[in-house]
């Protein structure tokens, strides 16, 4: 192979992964996982139209999929003409063709069977490499910069490739999240042409993060297309024994890690706050039955106040959010004053305006005159089309609807606002009912939607800002 250029050709042109390992040898330290002959056998899968990998952090995904397959797809037998390299900043962009560019000019057989090239910079401000005896292209550019038209003689973009898109602070908010996806829906995709390959690496940021979208465009067949999870550890199983042969070698890894969180997100691909956490899982208390009403002067009282905390969507779009209510019974104590129990009929499903107003009637009047409870109050908040909501139900004969104003507070600083009372248990879950509240909260930030977080916010802070009206009661 060293001595005949037809023969490596032969041999390297049908297989990346034989491609890979003899121009690109030094980058094999370890003995290839199993893991990774599959991501060089589905590179190599002509029908694997979009590949979308997630793979741990030193997984060498970058190294594949960036550095050896955009070389081995041109000089290949997929023999591409125009393979375009997404990355989120210019910076990078720039650091991957000064890669490319140092092994082409430092790999001797590998410039000579692929080259002469050239780099370029073209009038979209992208950094490119042109192989002129191929009439080939490999250009980078960011997701900060416009694609649209972007060409390579009479080509178009032929095989797309994203390496990490996406960082913490751009998929902190909803705006970024979509940013991203409808820049590589809406720009990128339409960049390419009928048969244009795309390849996305990166790692779960976030519940609704580009990848896990992705993922389920995949799962509900809207993007024809394979996707692949690595993690690090399977269980007991290390998916790379060759460089971690033992759980000694997985724990050093791990101390390496800057820290728990860093570790959970880029290694075992598990999604979880960032070190800015609003609620703790450790600060959520759990209740196992409601107490008995006691008695006062000889006399049960009967007044319990019920409120049902209520964030609305109005729309029934797949992509939209969702209409949250969350009730909780209030009671005080002799020396703890309000607290709150999570009653498990909570609500959470997209639903019209119209569907909206007769499930809060309905929830209005399943608590009403029960147990010799008051009629319940509902909290909405009174900001944008929420404020047609109170108006409508008051109009309906539902007396007890109270608003509430966020004021300068985002959604993270409300959810914040709560934490003393959780953290000192004066709101109490019940074992089951509320994972999905449960969830949102511990996992506000990460989570794809945040409605009954929300909904469980305007029902905590209004005790505090509307403390019940109504004789005390007390419990033992």
């Amino acid at each position: 192979m060293f001595r005949d250029r037809k023969v490596r050709t032969a041999i390297t042109r049908a297989s990346h992964f034989l491609f890979f390992h003899f121009y690109f040898a030094h980058y094999v330290k370890y003995p290839t996982a199993p893991f990774q002959r599959e991501l060089f056998h589905l590179s190599e899968r002509q029908d694997v139209r979009n590949l979308f990998v997630v793979a741990f952090r030193g997984s060498a995904k970058s190294t594949i999929f960036t550095t050896s397959y955009p070389v081995w797809a041109i000089l290949g037998e997929q023999q591409k003409k125009f393979v375009l390299i997404l990355c989120q900043t210019q910076a990078q962009a720039k650091q991957h063709m000064m890669n490319l560019r140092r092994e082409l000019e430092g790999n001797a057989l590998l410039k000579n069977d692929l080259g002469p090239f050239q780099e370029e910079q073209n009038e979209w401000g992208s950094s490119s490499l042109v192989f002129s005896k191929l009439d080939a292209r490999i250009t980078a550019v960011s997701t900060e910069q416009s694609i649209r038209g972007l060409r390579h003689n009479q080509h178009r973009p032929d095989l797309i490739i994203g390496d990490d898109l996406e960082d913490i602070a751009s998929t902190k908010t909803r705006e970024g999240r979509n940013k991203t996806y409808q820049w590589l829906t809406g720009e990128v995709v339409p960049a390419g042409d009928r048969d244009t390959r795309m390849i996305i690496i990166g790692n779960l940021l976030h519940e609704d993060s580009l990848m896990m979208r992705l993922k389920e465009d995949v799962d509900e067949k809207r993007i024809n297309g394979v996707f692949r999870e690595y993690p690090l550890l399977q269980g007991q199983e290390i998916l790379w024994p060759g460089k971690y042969p033992t759980m000694e070698e997985v724990e050093n890894e791990r101390r390496k890690a800057a820290n728990e969180y860093a570790w959970q997100r880029e290694y075992l691909l598990n999604i979880v706050p960032d070190e800015d956490q609003a609620i703790l899982p450790e600060w959520i208390h759990y209740y196992d039955a409601i107490p008995d009403k006691i008695k006062i002067d000889n006399t049960y009282t009967s007044h319990t106040e019920i409120r049902i905390g209520i964030d609305l969507a109005i729309s029934k779009s797949d992509s939209a959010d969702y209409t949250a209510m969350v009730p909780g019974l209030l009671y005080e104590t002799r020396n703890y004053g309000y607290r709150i129990y999570i009653l498990p009929k909570i609500v959470n499903r997209r639903m019209s305006f119209p569907e909206t107003v007769e499930t809060c009637k309905a929830l209005y009047k399943s608590y009403s005159d029960k147990n010799g409870w008051q009629e319940p109050s509902l909290v909405i908040e009174d900001v944008a089309y929420q404020k047609a909501l109170p108006e409508q139900l008051k109009s309906e004969g539902l007396r007890n609807v109270k608003t509430t104003r966020p004021g300068n507070h985002d959604k993270r600083s409300r959810l914040v606002l709560t934490a003393n009372m959780l953290k000192s248990g004066k709101v109490l879950f019940p074992r089951e009912g509320a994972e999905q509240l449960i969830q949102q909260i511990v996992h506000f930030g990460v989570e794809k939607h945040d409605d009954l977080a929300d909904a469980f916010v305007n029902l905590a802070l209004s005790v505090s800002e509307d403390p019940p009206s109504v004789p005390r009661i007390y419990f033992v």
